[in-house]
């Protein structure tokens, strides 16, 4: 191997040197490309320009110290970003050059540390005005005091009284369900020395209104507890859906208003959801409630809770019964038992047996009071869901057959809405009058 050959892998392996490379030949500067080797010296000073800094574009403070003067120019191909801090765009943030010590946090100002001035509570809204119970009673009879109103304006508006006049007059009447005996009564009043001549609606509401109290003033006699008896046994039966498991929970909250102790017998035990209403008005009024399980004896409860009522020394004991219908003979039988066995412990009980009455099932109330006086010895009515009808006439066909006590009458679903009954008030709002003053 020659000595300006130049040397393989095994030879520079070995140290073995070969020809010194050729110089490289001059570069001569291509045409219009400028020649860095002289142009720092051959170049005339730049004029110095001033640029205003845009509003958007960060301060060269911001700038890290190392780039501090530096011709930053884009990258060529790389997409242009708008200056940091315009829409779209975070704000700089500086960078810190590395061992740079951070400074001191200042300490919070002293408003800072200040609890927050809690925000104005809003003020309660107003409770809305408790309506009294002519309001609430005028409200309820609202349908049938309509129907009525117009039948009356219709009938006697421009027009001269007749027989024909009269007989429309007692049908109205009879479709309201006041009963035939009634509605002839009325519309005789209404006729009385007024034939051939003319006669103004409200004449003719203000002759209703009379008519119906004379027969309702009769039995508007309140619920009295004879203080003798301890307990007062007060039983209430009824058919299914007349109310008579609520009618007990607004009967035990007035009772306990008075001062009186009450305890409450669950003795519909047909029904799981009569004895859990039964235990929920319980805990409402502050009254024990005696239970079984669901299918028990009636008549044993029955005895049960009297007892336990003696015992405490309650003042008033009421014992609710299943729904029957008064055409079913065993059940009514059933309802006869119960009377039987209580009157075991005490011969003057049940000192009340109330039928609780259900309006919108009309004439076949009349048929209820019928049996169940029979089987029961019913000695008053409640009437409930007079709201929920246009025939609330009903109560006055009742008073005029039976002549039986109607203590309260119910108007709604809250406590307030059983009332003791009373016959003028129920007279002028079932003719659409307003209270008598």
């Amino acid at each position: 191997m020659s000595d300006n050959t130049k040397p393989g892998w095994f030879g520079r392996l070995f140290g073995r040197r070969g020809e010194a490379p050729a110089e490289a030949p001059p570069v001569t500067p291509s045409e219009g490309e400028p020649d860095y080797a002289t142009a720092a010296e051959s170049a005339p000073p730049a004029a110095p320009t001033v640029t205003e800094a845009s509003p958007d574009t960060a301060p060269e403070r911001d700038l890290p110290p190392e780039l501090a003067g530096a011709d930053l120019q884009p990258i060529e191909g790389a997409p242009e970003e708008p200056p940091a801090g315009t829409a779209g765009q975070p704000p700089a943030t500086p960078t810190e050059p590395e061992g740079a010590v951070a400074p001191e946090a200042e300490p919070p100002a002293a408003s800072a540390l200040a609890e927050p001035e809690p925000e104005p509570e809003p003020e309660p809204e107003a409770p809305a005005e408790k309506r009294g119970w002519w309001s609430r009673l005028t409200g309820g009879l609202r349908r049938t005091s309509s129907a009525l109103s117009e039948r009356v304006t219709g009938l006697f508006t421009k027009r001269k009284l007749d027989a024909t006049t009269l007989e429309e007059l007692e049908d109205a009447l009879i479709q309201a369900d006041f009963g035939v005996e009634t509605a002839m009564r009325i519309s005789e009043a209404v006729g009385k020395g007024r034939y051939e001549k003319g006669i103004a609606p409200d004449e003719v509401r203000a002759i209703l209104a009379t008519e119906v109290e004379r027969a309702l003033e009769p039995v508007a006699r309140p619920l009295a507890l004879d203080p003798g008896a301890k307990p007062f046994v007060l039983l209430m039966v009824g058919v299914n859906g007349a109310g008579k498991t609520t009618t007990i929970g607004k009967l035990a909250q007035k009772f306990r208003a008075q001062g009186r102790s009450v305890m409450l017998a669950a003795g519909d035990t047909f029904r799981a959801a009569a004895i859990e209403q039964l235990k929920v008005w319980g805990e409402r009024t502050g009254a024990p409630v005696v239970t079984r399980p669901q299918g028990a004896d009636a008549a044993g409860l029955a005895f049960d809770a009297l007892q336990a009522a003696r015992e405490s020394g309650t003042d008033v004991l009421m014992i609710d019964t299943a729904g029957r219908l008064q055409n079913k003979a065993g059940l009514m039988a059933e309802l006869e038992k119960i009377v039987r066995v209580i009157r075991k412990l005490d011969e003057s009980a049940p000192h009340a047996v109330l039928l609780v009455l259900d309006a919108t099932v009309g004439q076949n109330a009349i048929s209820q009071v019928e049996l169940f006086q029979k089987t029961a010895g019913v000695t008053g009515l409640v009437m409930t869901k007079l709201d929920g009808t246009a025939r609330g006439g009903i109560l006055v066909a009742l008073a005029a057959k039976f002549g039986l006590p109607v203590h309260f009458i119910g108007v709604g679903e809250g406590v307030d809405d059983l009332e003791p009954f009373t016959a003028r008030d129920f007279a002028r709002a079932i003719a659409g009058l307003e209270k008598d003053t």
